[in-house]
């Protein structure tokens, strides 16, 4: 597999890489180096054959493009894109978002109902998937140059053809549910549907516990595109904006609760994720906890390096 993924594979999340792969590396603090180094001792899934969402492995993709250019991604993406088409304030690097004096800051809900500005995410690690920021004058640019085949005010900015090739299905990622749903698809970076009239639907959510939820959603037969940028923790708003926007456009109201349908989605994500074990009760038959002595060393682990235990010592 190795000798044969494309950057084609990994911007599809067909490369066998398990779902989130390197993610928790780089929860962790690892950079982006090292992940990408480890992703090698992740279990791997049926390769071509199964989907599995790959922050870490579209990063492994730009990273190697970068390294064919002679470059690095930041820099590749402002000089092949940002900069050609005028997107001034986009960047791939923190340090940009860092130091801008108008930002917007993420926000999570509290137990008492508010919400607060509580983390600062840099992704740098994981900068081609996850590390841009942006603001909505340019990420309208970007959706224009989209719909017009990598066109903008008549000025040829990306070639129409491989653009295009991004935007066709490239894997399976929601089979149809029984007993006459519809197939979902992704194309290379893209979420790849059909509706009820068979016009291509383009769109991607992105979301982060930390803070941060976004939509991007694009008919091109209709040459008609929205961003909705949010700095909430995922709740389903932006993704109901941009159905509701769509739902609008062409029957003139919305034609469901989609916030209430967002949010449930985001709820189920967020349980299946969950652990079904609490570890805050142990269970009845547990052994007593041995000295600490017995628990102090350095554990050896290829993938999330050595960890050392350290003794404890009195004040």
């Amino acid at each position: 597999m190795t000798g044969h993924v494309t950057v084609a594979d990994l911007f599809s999340h067909r490369s066998g890489l398990p779902d989130h792969a390197g993610d928790l590396l780089e929860d962790l603090g690892y950079d982006r180096s090292y992940i990408l180094g480890h992703l090698r001792h992740e279990p791997l899934t049926p390769f071509r054959a199964s989907y599995a969402y790959t922050n870490c492995g579209v990063t492994a993709a730009g990273q190697a493009v970068a390294n064919a250019k002679g470059t690095t991604w930041e820099k590749l993406s402002e000089d092949t894109l940002y900069d050609p088409a005028g997107m001034n304030t986009t960047s791939s690097r923190f340090a940009d978002y860092d130091k801008a004096g108008d930002k917007a800051v993420t926000h999570v809900g509290a137990a008492d109902g508010t919400w607060q500005a509580r983390y600062v995410r840099d992704a740098d690690a994981q900068a081609p998937a996850g590390g841009a920021s942006s603001t909505a004058r340019d990420m309208s640019t970007w959706l224009r140059l989209q719909l017009a085949n990598g066109e903008l005010g008549g000025k040829r900015i990306i070639p129409a053809e491989p653009l295009e090739q991004t935007h066709v299905p490239a894997i399976v990622s929601q089979p149809p549910p029984a007993p006459a749903g519809r197939t979902g698809f992704y194309g290379l970076g893209w979420n790849v549907s059909y509706d009820d009239l068979g016009r291509l639907r383009l769109s991607h959510s992105g979301a982060f516990a930390l803070g941060a939820n976004t939509n991007v959603t694009m008919l091109p037969g209709e040459q008609l595109g929205i961003a909705v940028l949010t700095n909430g923790e995922p709740v389903g708003l932006a993704d109901s904006i941009a159905l509701n926007f769509f739902d609008t456009a062409q029957h003139g109201k919305p034609t469901a609760d989609w916030l209430d349908l967002a949010a449930d989605l985001y709820e189920q994500q967020e349980q299946a994720g969950r652990s079904p074990t609490d570890y805050a009760k142990p269970p009845e038959d547990a052994s007593e906890a041995r000295v600490d002595s017995a628990y102090t060393g350095t554990y050896a682990n290829d993938y999330y390096g050595p960890l050392t235990s350290p003794r404890r010592t009195e004040p």
